[in-house]
């Protein structure tokens, strides 16, 4: 017999979770302290003979990633407190002091010649992205600096320089990283790169720059593990924007999430 969706999200949640939790329908935006995480949710769900998920009694959900979207539609996915993890130097976190978090100066070098704009574009929107999560944030755009823009130009704290490479699409750097490091490097792929858009590439490598690490390299994931040098904000994001698809993330487009912005504040602040 098949279960239908008319009954409360609540108790149907509680139904498939076993933990006694009680989930709010979606779009509530507040919740209990008993609320499970998606780990704990995952865990708890009951997992079929052939790998495929069951839900509210006897519903088949085949994979994470619509358990994941699952799970937000009960919870309503304003409410998700998962994130993401900083890098860490020597135990301690590798993050920019408030003066500087608000004042991240940037160039973009004319040498990307016809992509120039597109470039100066996809660096906004990307930035946009970690800026809308946290005032303390602010990248800051110098085109005076353009024409000179490399690492040893000095009136910014970073470049944005073209790279011809097969190695990556985009690269970054950490707070901690020497000086002469700090730029953000970009192959011409990044505009042939299907889902992944420009914007939340330079999102991912952004969040580089404000010293979050590869979510991936956590045990949950179970591949990708790079070092042990990081400190969890909150819990383990399958489809952080930190998150590599092709690491068993969640998301297979560098999307931001709500659980990402949470992140963001954990570390620097509304």
């Amino acid at each position: 017999m098949r279960l239908t969706r008319t009954l409360a999200l609540a108790a149907t949640a509680a139904a498939a979770l076993s933990i006694g939790a009680v989930i709010p329908a979606a779009g509530t935006t507040s919740v209990s302290p008993d609320t499970p995480t998606y780990q704990e949710f995952a865990a708890s769900t009951y997992r079929d003979v052939d790998g495929s998920y069951v839900v509210n009694g006897d519903e088949v959900i085949s994979n994470q990633g619509d358990l994941r979207a699952f799970y937000e539609q009960l919870i309503g996915p304003e409410t998700i407190n998962d994130g993401l993890i900083v890098n860490t130097v020597g135990g301690v976190d590798d993050k920019w002091s408030t003066s500087q978090v608000g004042n991240l100066t940037y160039c973009v070098s004319t040498k990307f010649g016809a992509r120039h704009d597109d470039v100066v574009s996809a660096m906004a929107s990307g930035a946009a992205l970690w800026e809308s999560a946290s005032s303390k944030i602010d990248f800051v755009y110098v085109s005076g600096a353009d024409g000179n823009c490399t690492t040893r130009n000095k009136s910014v704290l970073f470049s944005v320089e073209p790279v011809q490479t097969t190695q990556y699409i985009a690269r970054a750097f950490f707070p901690s990283t020497p000086d002469r490091q700090q730029n953000v490097l970009i192959d011409d792929s990044i505009w042939s790169s299907g889902s992944w858009t420009p914007t939340n590439i330079i999102g991912h490598e952004l969040g580089h720059v404000l010293g979050f690490r590869h979510e991936h390299t956590r045990p949950e994931s179970g591949t990708c593990f790079e070092d042990n040098n990081w400190r969890p904000l909150t819990p383990y994001d399958s489809s952080s924007i930190m998150h590599y698809p092709q690491c068993n993330g969640s998301s297979d487009d560098l999307s931001m999430t709500s659980a990402d912005r949470a992140g963001v504040v954990a570390l620097y602040g509304n």
